[in-house]
């Protein structure tokens, strides 16, 4: 995509916005991108070479809103990340997303009938009737970033209890005893892994989890930031730090942390999970767990391509995250 950004002279994110059929660039940049593409043998763009070549990499759109530009940018990565592995392996990651009426009425998107494909990667998460109607296609199938745990067959996750438990042993470390908890384990198995993670952290260290301190349930895809102002006003006594169970989340709590006229990290720390890239008003530079988006999509594009993508078993490729130690932790 870089290169397709240079040969135009526009943003990698336009080339971006373009690929994928979305708004914000105009149907001249569009056509000037796809021919591009065309031109530079760029994923199903190629020259086609069999339906033995083609993947389809099947988004649910909601995790892909433009009108959150980090989230966006994260599964943006992910998403093109999956495209560059599958080119590694001679392969066309065919883009296929999911809309949400799509999702609710049990549609396949077209791309099922219109090309050859030689398996599927069903990204982020997904209604579980949904991932079921494609797992019983009993077509080569590699669930990533999230999975449905009745559903046996291949995913390559974070590994989020590991990771979410070193974030939480790090804030022990500093001295910190009374730890809270933000992230909706309703909501998908990796917010799940990230709670028992921080649980492991916690009993290991001999340190009781208190609820008050814990806000576990969302009725939405993610929490909003009415939510967690909600699950504050709630709050008698401050804990000295929160691990919240993604980046967003994290910089939503230190926001309403400043309403309330606490400071970050001079009152109460945060760490997260994900290594999202958020403004903050405040500069502040959040301590987290860096997703290693790379190695996930080189996983994934093994797993499909090899012979267990066929298997009807739970198998479950983890990636160990790694910690980034930033400005939101300082020393109780």
């Amino acid at each position: 995509m870089q290169n397709i950004a240079d040969k135009l002279q526009i943003s990698k994110n336009a080339v971006s916005l373009a690929l994928m059929g979305k708004k914000g660039v105009s149907e001249e940049v569009r056509n000037l991108v796809q021919q591009a593409a065309r031109e530079m043998g760029y994923g199903p763009y190629a020259p086609k070479t069999g339906g033995n070549a083609n993947l389809l990499v099947v988004v649910p759109e909601r995790i892909m809103s433009y009108q959150d530009n980090d989230h966006f940018q994260f599964f943006h990565d992910m998403i093109w990340g999956l495209e560059k592995s599958a080119r590694k392996q001679g392969c066309n990651a065919v883009i296929t997303p999911l809309d949400q009426e799509m999702e609710a009425s049990l549609t396949l998107p077209g791309q099922f009938v219109d090309i050859p494909y030689r398996g599927v990667i069903l990204f982020g998460i997904t209604n579980r009737n949904y991932a079921r109607l494609i797992w019983e296609l009993n077509t080569p199938l590699v669930m990533m970033d999230s999975y449905h745990r009745d559903l046996p067959c291949p995913a390559v996750t974070s590994a989020n209890l590991d990771g979410a438990a070193e974030a939480v042993a790090y804030l022990i470390e500093r001295g910190h005893r009374e730890i809270g908890f933000i992230g909706p384990t309703n909501l998908s198995t990796s917010h799940e892994e990230r709670w028992f993670g921080y649980e492991q952290a916690m009993l290991k260290a001999g340190f009781p989890l208190r609820p008050e301190f814990c806000l576990t349930t969302s009725h939405g895809y993610d929490y909003t930031s009415r939510e967690i102002a909600a699950f504050l006003d709630h709050i008698q006594e401050w804990p000295s730090a929160f691990f919240c169970a993604n980046d967003r989340m994290g910089y939503l709590l230190a926001g309403l942390l400043k309403e309330r006229g606490l400071r970050v990290p001079e009152d109460i720390s945060i760490a997260g999970f994900d290594d999202l890239h958020y403004f903050s008003d405040e500069g502040l530079n959040m301590t987290t767990m860096r997703v290693e988006k790379e190695r996930m999509c080189d996983a994934a594009m093994a797993l499909l391509l090899s012979d267990l993508s066929r298997v009807r078993e739970a198998l479950h490729w983890q990636v160990q995250p790694t910690l980034v130690v930033r400005g939101s932790v300082q020393p109780k």
